[in-house]
């Protein structure tokens, strides 16, 4: 009897959201960040089975947790946890850069997905990150100023979602991230340190330098500015960034700095619903962000040139050979078709037909291909020439899976650290521009990611939200960190569907990855690096940062896991 009236109660409370965790305990927010100059790198599991949000900073992930338990849907907690982003991790994303948004909408089956990358300005032309000597500026040069600035799309993507779907009134998703503003936010080391490390470069920028200089380890920072544009953004929606005497201030910013942007440009911005992109790896449906974006076609490239391969067994040599040289192959045909398909014409989904993929797969052999070459599928008649820019690391990604079953994985970013340097109402604009080709032809063909204006630059953003073979949700999963993205989440895509990987192990593997070139291997691993060289690989050990954040659904069980080599943190219904 006693067994009996146990068991009604648990039923009963996890109805109620009182045993929506597992029977871990949770510290308290303050406590709950991956590491600091003490603690050790680990990415331990957040479990529950009603609500998860997992991004790289405790502070947005406990405000996106409060909108879900205060009834609110994943379309509100995702705008919060921007909102807060933007305060706490400036140097990764906000309202001054773009981003690319999945999401599983419950109601319709539908999963949809949303281009808010940055534009370039209508004036931007194709050599304007050239000298008079037509040599390309340095990185730096070039970033830190207004010709990288382009139009944002975070605050109209966050409006425009909200109006389709979400749940609570958009004001009520304000407080939370004005009084943090207002009151101040404890900074963590890592933020710190990434101050330190971009105090030259600020010193350019008067507004920029006074904010960033008041950091230091352990101080409370307030940013009264940014409190002032949330109050305008909440009272007059993302009309007050494109529209108007805002709008104005943001073109100066990118015209008093060298660049090209005026108001008209941000008027005609829009937010693009773009086709989502899926297709099957062993039987799981795999979806991801379309072009522009590098980072779906070229994922699921590699995972249907794996797919005839074994990979059971771990990361052997034979199984981190097979991945390598695939990657390899997918990102030279990345680097020669991929750009904005608005733009340029694109083979897109031809990469993934399977005549293709089998032409593509039949490379792979016993050793390291000596030269990659880009293939050229069937009825493929446009020529380009190859762009090998790599995209700096930044960014961020917020994962959440609201009570009802909608899923949102949105990669957010203003590109390298701090983007541009410049900032406006208390955020900082993009440097996004600096993803386009710097060099628009090459042997008298033109580069299909050349500067256009109007045009997106290509991105490696990954957004992915994951179905197991009976359709039901599996995985929600993106990351920071450049191009490598692709590699990152590649990683644990194959770490749990193939090696059987729980997401904390997955999420805590070290890093192993090719981007057409040699292999990068994160330092601390315990790969058979010595096997890959015997099979004529290059392989670099280097510090590689990522920024990943995810979400396993298991028998009816959500694992929220934060990269540990970040600040964030998984939390769930309380």
């Amino acid at each position: 009897m006693l067994y009996l009236i146990f068991l009604f109660l648990s039923v009963f409370g996890a109805m109620e959201g009182v045993f929506a965790q597992d029977f871990r305990p949770q510290p308290e927010i303050s406590t709950m960040v991956n590491f600091d100059e003490t603690a050790s790198a680990f990415a331990l599991g957040t479990y529950g089975v009603q609500s998860m949000v997992v991004t790289a900073h405790p502070l947005a992930t406990k405000a996106a947790q409060g909108v879900l338990d205060d009834g609110g849907n994943a379309i509100d907690a995702l705008v919060v946890a921007q909102l807060v982003l933007g305060l706490v991790e400036p140097q990764s994303s906000g309202l001054g850069g773009g981003a690319f948004l999945l999401y599983h909408d419950v109601e319709t089956g539908e999963t949809v997905s949303f281009d808010a990358r940055e534009t370039a300005p209508i004036r931007a032309y194709s050599d304007m990150f050239l000298t008079k000597d037509g040599t390309a500026l340095g990185f730096y040069e070039a970033a830190l100023s207004g010709l990288s600035i382009g139009v944002p799309g975070v605050p109209k993507l966050l409006d425009q979602v909200h109006l389709r779907y979400g749940a609570l009134e958009w004001t009520a998703l304000f407080d939370s991230p004005i009084s943090l503003a207002q009151d101040g936010f404890k900074v963590l080391p890592r933020f710190v340190e990434m101050v330190e490390n971009q105090k030259e470069k600020f010193s350019s920028f008067s507004e920029t330098a006074a904010y960033f200089g008041q950091v230091q380890t352990g101080s409370i920072l307030k940013n009264l500015d940014y409190a002032g544009t949330l109050a305008r953004f909440r009272e007059e929606r993302s009309g007050y960034f494109y529209e108007g005497g805002f709008a104005q201030q943001i073109a100066n910013a990118s015209v008093s700095n060298g660049g090209y942007m005026e108001r008209g440009d941000l008027e005609i911005y829009e937010v693009k619903k773009r086709e989502t992109l899926c297709d099957f790896y062993r039987g799981y449906k795999i979806c991801s962000m379309n072009e522009p974006s590098s980072g779906g076609l070229t994922i699921l490239q590699i995972l249907k040139m794996l797919e005839r391969f074994d990979l059971s067994g771990g990361a052997t040599a034979k199984n981190l050979h097979r991945i390598i040289e695939v990657s390899r192959l997918a990102f030279s045909d990345r680097n020669q078709y991929m750009a904005d398909s608005d733009f340029v014409k694109t083979p897109n989904t031809m990469l993934l037909e399977q005549s293709y993929i089998e032409q593509r797969s039949a490379l792979i052999g016993p050793m390291a291909m000596d030269q990659v070459a880009y293939g050229i599928p069937d009825e493929w008649k446009e020529a380009h020439a190859s762009d090998e820019s790599k995209e700096e690391p930044g960014t961020s990604h917020i994962s959440i899976i609201d009570r009802d079953g909608n899923m949102a994985s949105m990669t957010t970013t203003i590109e390298s650290a701090f983007g541009s340097h410049i900032m406006v109402g208390g955020f900082l604009l993009n440097n996004e521009l600096t993803d386009f080709s710097f060099v628009s032809e090459r042997d008298g063909k033109l580069v299909a990611n050349r500067v256009q204006g109007g045009k997106r630059p290509r991105s490696s953003m990954s957004p992915t939200i994951v179905f197991d073979p009976d359709g039901d949700p599996f995985l929600v999963i993106g990351s920071a960190g450049g191009s490598r993205i692709i590699g990152y989440v590649l990683q644990r895509i194959i770490a749990l569907i193939d090696w059987d990987m729980s997401l904390e192990e997955a999420m805590n593997a070290s890093h192993i990855l090719s981007r057409g070139g040699g292999v990068d291997v994160e330092l601390g691993h315990d790969y058979p690096t010595g096997a890959l060289k015997v099979l004529r690989h290059e392989v670099t050990e280097r510090d590689l940062n990522s920024g990943l954040t995810g979400i396993h659904v298991k028998e009816g069980q959500m694992i929220g896991v934060a990269d540990p080599r970040r600040d964030g943190v998984a939390l769930v219904s309380r």
